[in-house]
């Protein structure tokens, strides 16, 4: 934590440091000369890593962490929500209260105008109740419009929602929808990289579009004139290789021009129900798959087969040899019962004498 107050060190050269050094806490204890021999670490950042006001600073937070309840969530932890991860550019550490899933498999964000239509609000309540069924998680960043549109239409559907904040969590912003936070906490929660002590700043906003972006599997973009936040989302979500969806209004509607130009230059798929996103992410797919696996589970498989089948399951591809020793068997055996599962279409063989879940 104490790695994010260092002065001009940044993400990646923070992330840089824990990759050489093994953890957060080896680089404190590590030598400078050693630092200094690390590409993009000046002196400057080094001799910052053993500033006492920024151990001070650090050791309030984690008071104000503690009696509050707050979560943090290290880049090097497994609590870390897996696909930020893989953004260059995603905070070092992320504060989290409440009830949050952050690696739950269908996480949606919704963003949009803070001047929400009647057009608008009525397709964010029906798109959110057509992706009620496939348990999905929604994120957004609590403004005005869209943002606090997409979060009360998933607690009414009973899902899960995490706000997104460009602030710490000793308040919340805007007022007006601190009436909203305790159910947003129960149904799931908020999300920030801001300290208690951070100073509330437009430019944060941006910084916070990123993990909205980062930490989805796709943005929708319901309305947006040709310039806002909302589409700062959409352009960062595709540098992360996300997919992202715009809803199309009247060709003369200035609140539906910017997702009339995402749709035009292709950074965005069409959107008019939940359908067409179920479709392009192959959800469908997904889960004709899985119960077809799990159909076969049950109705087919022995119980070697079933512990070859679990293995598999948590730890994806796999060499026979290792298969075998994992799961307590003869090698023999375990060729055979994969023979077995292969011809019932449960795994499949691969070269090299490597098998994974079909």
């Amino acid at each position: 934590m104490l790695l994010q107050k260092i002065p001009n060190l940044g993400e990646i050269s923070a992330k840089r440091l824990i990759q050489k050094t093994g953890s957060a806490k080896a680089v404190f204890e590590e030598k400078k000369s050693t630092l200094l021999k690390i590409d993009g670490i000046g002196r400057f950042r080094i001799d910052k890593l053993h500033d006492k006001a920024y151990r001070d600073e650090a050791e309030q937070e984690m008071d104000f962490i503690r009696k509050n309840q707050i979560i943090p969530l290290c880049f090097s932890e497994e609590n870390y929500p897996e696909r930020l991860k893989h953004c260059v550019d995603s905070p070092l550490v992320l504060f989290s209260k409440g009830n949050i899933s952050l690696n739950h498999k269908h996480i949606i964000s919704i963003v949009g105008t803070r001047k929400i239509t009647t057009y608008g609000a009525s397709f964010c309540k029906k798109i959110i109740e057509e992706l009620a069924p496939w348990d999905v998680v929604i994120v957004s960043g609590l403004a005005y419009g869209v943002d606090i549109a997409a979060h009360r239409s998933a607690i009414k559907n009973k899902m899960q929602t995490i706000g997104c904040l460009a602030h710490g969590l000793n308040q919340l912003y805007p007022k007006e929808h601190e009436k909203y936070a305790r159910e947003i906490e129960n149904n799931g929660g908020f999300l920030t990289e801001f300290w208690s002590t951070d100073v509330f700043d437009k430019n944060n906003f941006l910084k916070r579009n990123r993990i909205i972006a980062g930490i989805s599997e796709a943005t929708i973009v319901i309305e947006s004139a040709e310039r806002g936040g909302s589409l700062v989302t959409a352009e960062i979500a595709n540098s992360y290789n996300r997919e992202v969806f715009a809803v199309p209004g009247r060709v003369d509607d200035k609140q539906s021009s910017g997702c009339h130009n995402l749709i035009k230059t292709q950074k965005a798929h069409l959107l008019t129900s939940a359908a067409d996103l179920v479709y392009i992410l192959s959800w469908e797919r997904s889960l004709q798959k899985k119960q077809q696996i799990q159909k076969q589970l049950f109705v087919e498989l022995d119980e070697d087969e079933k512990t070859i089948f679990n293995f598999l399951k948590e730890n994806n591809k796999q060499h026979l040899d290792h298969i075998a020793a994992s799961c307590n068997m003869p090698v023999h055996k375990t060729a055979a019962l994969l023979l077995n599962m292969e011809m019932k279409g449960v795994v499949i063989a691969m070269p090299g004498r490597i098998y994974d879940l079909n």
